[in-house]
């Protein structure tokens, strides 16, 4: 039997909110200020501290800004490159150009969807049917995965910001992506018929090439077209003058990046407590990725507490590391907090909020997945070495927190923590052995595939 609201029901309810007259308290209070400033804890920010045991040598400056787009997979990335760059150089400060990155993965990302898109058709499903839904629903964002990053990377380099600056679509990308969507709809009906004409092959791809010229030129127009060849000129903290180039990306890449932080080094370990899917096995997911022929989004599945150690160490043995999470839960963005214990929910509402269901739990009910990529810089222990706490590096720009860095308790991370990227060498063997595995096909809504923001 549902339960129907009505008169007496009202009454109940009524009744039960006047009883306590903290309710009211609450009420007035949350009338003029946000629900979430107003359960700030006071002895949690009195208790926080941006201070840390473990440190690299060097953080990369300046602190980066994403502004309004989804890049933070991307910024993340470059955030972590930078610092053996930086170094290597002997520079005050450097920033590798995100929207050329950006760039390559909306073309490639466009005609990744094209064919995947095909492909499903292929597959004799429908138009109405959940997976082909799922892929018009959402199918040109700006999130990623770092092997989608590892894709991008390998085919096109990188070149530094100034070689290719922001644009506005960089960073405000909800209107190019609007008419990439509305296009690349526009463009599924064509292949879906054809397709389900049972059109050739060659011919499907005949016509994706013809789709692909007119997204090239939209992405073109609203983002600027990068330069085949770049040259880069510097002064060093010495005041030293420096030229690099006539050089390509790719080759900027392999020869002056790739020697001090190699993508092909680092692995993509991942927490999934959900019992059907078990620890010591590899995942994909079923249609993602950025690149045809490039290499799949493997998830290495391993006990959350391996992850916080895995980070621990590459950090205390000087490298950063780049990582995904929940960021919006239990986070105060002005001070820069990322605690299960900053924000007092059960005092005002007289409940808990996030917190009475499993990390599996949330993943299930859809109350919790990996959204944002930030990169791990310090660590804290107690002494009996334990991890406390995390120096975060963020993408948000140098005004929250502490100008720009977050501090996470482990704890925190333990609950909406999902991925970390460490390199090979500081990986155990028999997690490393997992890759060898042949990936456990996940469907392709499920939300182990949500990109990070």
């Amino acid at each position: 039997m549902s339960l129907v609201i009505n008169k007496d029901q009202l009454k109940k309810f009524r009744t039960s909110f006047e009883a306590d007259n903290k309710n009211q308290l609450a009420q007035n209070v949350c009338s003029r200020f946000d629900p979430f400033d107003v359960c700030i804890s006071r002895k949690r920010l009195q208790d926080t501290r941006h201070v840390f045991k473990y440190k690299i040598e060097h953080e990369g400056k300046p602190v980066t800004n994403q502004k309004s787009s989804g890049r933070c997979w991307l910024f993340a990335a470059l955030n972590v490159m930078r610092i053996n760059f930086i170094k290597a150089f002997n520079l005050e400060e450097f920033e590798f150009s995100q929207g050329y990155l950006f760039f390559w993965d909306k073309v490639e990302r466009c005609n990744f969807f094209l064919n995947t898109f095909a492909d499903a058709v292929r597959r004799n499903e429908e138009i109405d049917g959940r997976l082909l839904s799922f892929l018009l629903k959402d199918l040109i964002g700006d999130g990623g995965q770092w092997d989608m990053l590892v894709n991008v990377i390998n085919k096109y380099g990188v070149m530094p910001k100034q070689a290719f600056p922001e644009s506005f679509s960089c960073e405000s990308s909800a209107k190019m992506n609007q008419i990439l969507r509305s296009k690349l709809r526009e463009y599924a009906k064509e292949i879906y018929e054809i397709v389900k004409d049972d059109a050739s092959d060659e011919k499907v791809k005949n016509l994706i090439e013809v789709q692909m010229i007119t997204l090239y030129r939209i992405i073109g127009i609203c983002l600027g077209i990068p330069d085949d060849v770049f040259s880069w000129n510097y002064y060093d903290k010495n005041k030293t003058y420096h030229s690099i180039g006539p050089i390509t990306p790719l080759e900027f890449y392999n020869v002056h990046v790739k020697p001090v932080f190699n993508v092909d080094d680092k692995v993509c370990i991942v927490t999934d407590p959900r019992p059907t899917n078990p620890y010591e096995n590899v995942y994909t997911v079923d249609c993602l990725g950025n690149m045809v022929g490039g290499r799949r989004c493997i998830y290495n599945n391993q006990p959350v507490e391996l992850l916080i150690d895995l980070a621990a160490k590459s950090i205390k043995n000087g490298e950063a590391v780049w990582f995904g999470c929940d960021v919006t839960k239990r986070f105060n963005s002005k001070y820069g907090i990322e605690d299960l214990h900053v924000h007092d929910f059960s005092l005002l509402f007289g409940t808990e909020i996030q917190i009475p269901m499993s990390k599996a739990d949330r993943l299930l009910y859809g109350e919790s997945a990996m959204t944002h990529a930030m990169v791990f810089t310090a660590v804290s222990t107690d002494d009996a070495d334990h991890v406390t706490q995390f120096r975060v590096e963020n993408s948000w720009g140098d005004d929250k927190g502490d100008k720009g860095y977050l501090v996470m308790t482990a704890e925190w991370f333990t609950d909406f923590g999902y991925e970390v990227v460490i390199d090979k060498k500081f990986v155990p063997q028999h997690v490393l052995d997992v890759f060898n595995q042949e990936p456990i096909v996940l469907p392709a809504w499920d939300p182990m595939g949500t990109l990070a923001l």
